[in-house]
């Protein structure tokens, strides 16, 4: 009885285990011998921007007649067969009907347009052998240009399917892709997630999500069954391209495949034999196995300008009193295309025959191409031991930091820099600190690990132990405030409490760019010591972060209730500095503002004697814009001594869109040690501060090398007698923002090339200036720019060329100015932020072409003007503003 059990278990086992072999492979379409499927077949393509109808799309259309039978069915296996197709009566056309003037096909066959040979190719049988609906492999002839090959490729395509339900994946001309089938009656449908798509193509976008390009793409396939073989399929794929700071710059690609059954007829029979291989051979022994995911078309550009040709065209634009408008901008988007394609002695022949006064723009456009044929060239052409050239290797080092998509190689680049000869300091800082700008992006892209980005990590890690000179120390932590390493956080937070006030302000200001994730306790503690100078007296400008910080980083009850109950017992100006940051958290709404209303519900910590502090100090936020693509804000802060001298600007502007920001633009304008000037008494801490005033910049999250308005009383009074009243560049120049690139692969076998470019032309500058006669100050901040971005789309065959331009163009300026007027106590200070009216332009290009020289192009475009205006802040200020312009001002 049990050798029974065992029999049946084991039969049992067995069955089970063939069922489960049958079930993993469904069963596909099948042909029926001897017989001939006449089918008709269509491949079109359709692009457009945004809100584009059916009808105002450019694009084409292949369409022809297909041939289907039945080569071999392996005996043992129904599912297992060899099919032939051919093409035939083939046709290239619009998609949409035009009148004759707009018909770039009119009296141009397939023939003309593709050629003898290739016409002939693409008529050339193909062999596929399917197993199971699924395609094993495609035979057809080693010499056929890509391009046809992709087009039979997608073909094939539609002959691939399974008969029952379920997910799983395949590979076809789009790739290895997971699929998800839904069988109905004589129905079925394939879904293709084209995200999940794997192919050998590979594109590069801007690291920020802000500056990026988000993509949909959808794909399904709804095929008809008739006496178990296709009867029908048809197929559509989308996709939609979008830049992520405004949607309206959006461009869209509608791909359809259409194969319809006309006929049965009699046909060939199918041949005998037991091998693939041996079938193939009997055929046609020139057949050759050729892979299923598409092959890369290298297409040439006919007709277009060497890159010398194109520089000598553009290079006017290039001049420094061009380089405010958008027209810079653009060509600068243009010339870095052209660069891409070209070899590095191109690009030297350019650098070293331009004049030098288009040369600073130029190092911008070789160094933003990041290709290592540019690379070269501009590291061959600069000399850094060289002390005339300082301005062209700054231009260089800044591009390096705002690179879109930099590579190790780049960072290896900047390594070997550091490791030669350079002759100014100034160029060696700002070595060191776009080196931790190249090392953040490149974690970002997951190359943490890379040789390059662990040698530069442990280089300004252990930088800021390594040397007991201010300098260097601050530019270690500014390199590390650009790289954001987690493991930095306890070596920032133990410089933020234990060093001058400038390497505590930098230590802290790197701590702010941090997640509030990585602000631990150990940190909260060391910046509440700093406040409340547990353990010794730091000067306001530290204390005050600290204060930010604290505020920034979901303080605690205690902690709130601690820095609120400080105002009153501060210096003057501080006071009033706390008291303005608390009242813009909330009005702002900004995260603290919850915990802040807790604490004010207690009379001790909230009352009028605490509120009611008076001073020139002010931290007001506002919206710059509010859309549902992107939200822009300002915050102004400003920090006065108590004799009524500026002590710290701090203007910032953050980009939000798709969950993410982006710190686009920070000016801080510190000075200290001015208090002899007017005969006034330093604060408490600030006695013996030695003369100083600069600036220092954020731009598009990269912190740039400060810039040194003067040092030491002889510096300010050389610099007061010998000023011009011109302000001091802080940075200028052309940076490429939005860089995105990728190959969009087609069912239908076409590829469609997607580019999106954004160029801004930018000049911020900054002053700071006294009048001792007048009793007066002025500090300004400027801010040019002018901004294109580009999105195109284009869809190439080689043979046949369609595509569609989105843009968009603007110019703007927005100053901050801040007059104080110490005639006076206490002193008059207004604040003044304003943007002026600025012009916005907007582009849909769609255009086709044929070698032959016939084209087609359609411009639309719509242009405006948005007014200027002056962003508010807060009453107080407006107040003392009518009160500065109503006694007049001689500035």
């Amino acid at each position: 009885m049990l050798r029974l059990n065992l029999i049946l278990i084991c039969l049992g086992f067995a069955q089970f285990s063939a069922a489960a072999k049958v079930s993993d492979q469904t069963a596909g379409p099948r042909l029926n011998n001897g017989k001939l499927y006449k089918y008709s077949y269509a491949a079109e393509v359709l692009l457009d921007g945004a809100k584009g109808t059916i009808e105002e799309n450019t694009g084409y259309r292949i369409s022809t007649s297909v041939n289907v039978n039945l080569v071999w069915r392996n005996p043992s296996n129904k599912d297992e067969q060899l099919i032939t197709m051919s093409m035939s009566d083939i046709k290239i056309e619009n998609v949409n009907k035009r009148d004759d003037k707009r018909n770039i096909f009119l009296g141009s066959s397939a023939k003309i347009i593709l050629g003898k040979d290739n016409l002939a190719a693409l008529e050339k049988p193909l062999i596929l052998h399917l197993n199971f609906g699924k395609v094993k492999s495609l035979y057809s002839y080693q010499k056929e240009h890509a391009v046809i090959k992709n087009i039979k490729r997608g073909l094939v395509s539609l002959f691939q399917l399974q008969l029952s339900s379920g997910r799983g994946e395949e590979e076809d001309v789009s790739g290895k892709c997971k699929v998800n089938y839904q069988g109905r009656h004589n129905q079925v449908t394939r879904i293709k997630e084209l995200d999940s798509c794997k192919t050998a193509d590979t594109g590069f976008t801007s690291h920020s999500k802000v500056l990026g390009v988000s993509s949909k793409s959808t794909s399904a396939t709804v095929f008809t069954l008739e006496d178990g073989f296709i009867k029908s399929a048809h197929s559509e794929e989308n996709h939609t391209l979008s830049l992520n700071a405004r949607r309206t710059i959006t461009a869209k690609i509608v791909s359809k495949q259409m194969l319809q059954l006309v006929k049965i007829e009699a046909g060939p029979k199918e041949t005998a034999g037991k091998e693939v291989k041996s079938i193939i051979k009997t055929l046609d022994p020139k057949y050759v196995s050729i892979p299923l995911p598409a092959e890369t078309v290298e297409s040439e550009c006919k007709g277009c300008p060497t890159l010398w040709e194109h520089w000598q065209s553009v290079s006017k634009e290039f001049e420094p009193e061009s380089l405010s408008n958008a027209t810079a901008a653009r060509k600068f988007l243009s010339l870095i295309q052209t660069m891409r394609k070209a070899g590095k002695e191109e690009i030297l022949q350019v650098l070293t025959s331009a004049s030098s006064s288009v040369l600073p723009p130029l190092v911008d456009a070789v160094t933003s191409t990041q290709t290592s044929a540019s690379l070269e060239a501009i590291l061959e052409f600069l000399d850094f031991s060289d002390e005339e050239g300082l301005v062209l290797q700054e231009r260089f080092l800044y591009a390096c930091g705002f690179a879109s998509h930099p590579n190790e190689g780049m960072l290896k680049a900047l390594m070997g820099i550091r490791n030669g000869k350079i002759s100014s300091n100034d160029i060696k800082e700002s070595v060191v600190i776009i080196m931790g700008a190249l090392v953040r992006k490149l974690c970002q892209k997951g190359g943490c690990e890379l040789p390059a980005v662990v040698e530069t990590k442990k280089l300004i890690l252990e930088g800021p132990d390594s040397t007991e000179e201010e300098s260097e120390i601050q530019m270690y932590l500014l390199a590390l405030k650009n790289a954001l390493l987690p493991e930095a956080v306890p070596l920032l937070t133990k410089y933020s409490e234990s060093r001058s006030g400038p390497i505590s302000s930098i230590a802290i200001a790197a701590l702010q760019k941090y997640d509030v994730s990585l602000m631990t306790e150990e940190v909260k503690k060391t910046l509440n010591r700093i406040y409340h100078q547990n353990h010794r007296v730091h000067e306001k400008t530290v204390r005050t972060a600290a204060a930010d910080l604290i505020f920034s980083s979901n303080p605690t009850y205690m902690e709130v209730k601690n820095l609120m109950l400080s105002i009153g017992s501060l210096p003057h100006e501080m006071n009033k500095y706390m008291l303005s940051k608390v009242q813009d958290i909330l009005h702002f709404e900004m995260p603290a503002s919850k915990v802040v209303r807790q604490v004010m519900r207690d009379m001790i910590s909230h009352n009028y004697d605490r509120f009611s502090k008076v001073g020139s100090s002010s931290a007001f936020s506002g919206y710059i814009t509010r859309d549902p693509d992107a939200t822009s804000t300002y915050s102004l802060d400003i920090l006065y001594s108590g004799s009524g001298i500026l002590r710290r600007s701090n203007m910032d502007i953050k980009t939000f869109s798709k969950d993410t920001q982006l710190h686009a633009s920070q000016v801080v304008i510190e000075a200290q040690g001015l208090e002899s000037l007017i005969a006034a008494t330093a604060d408490e801490g600030e006695e013996d501060l030695e003369s100083f005033s600069g600036l220092s910049a954020v731009l598009f999250d990269v912190q740039l090398r400060p810039v040194t308005f003067f040092k030491g009383y002889s510096d300010l009074m050389s610099k007061m007698f010998s000023a011009t009243g011109e302000p001091m560049n802080v940075v200028k120049g052309l940076i490429l923002l939005v860089d995105h690139s990728q190959v969009i692969q087609l069912q239908s076998g076409l590829r469609a090339s997607a580019e999106f470019q954004g160029g801004l032309a930018i000049d911020i500058s900054g002053s700071l200036e006294f009048s001792l006669w007048y009793r007066e100050s002025k500090t300004s901040v400027n801010n040019k720019g002018a901004m294109v971005v580009t999105g195109n789309i284009t869809v190439d065959m080689d043979f046949v060329r369609a595509g569609v331009e989105v843009s968009f163009e603007t110019e703007t300026a927005l100053d901050f100015i801040t007059t104080v007027k110490f005639s006076q106590y206490p002193f008059l200070v207004c604040m003044q932020m304003e943007k002026a009216q600025f012009p916005f332009r907007q582009f849909l290009t769609k255009y086709e072409s044929l070698p032959s020289g016939k084209h087609y192009i359609s411009r639309k475009g719509r242009r405006e003007i948005v007014p200027g205006s002056e962003f508010p802040l807060h009453q107080e200020n407006s107040n003392m503003c009518k009160k500065v312009f109503s006694e007049g001002s001689d500035w």
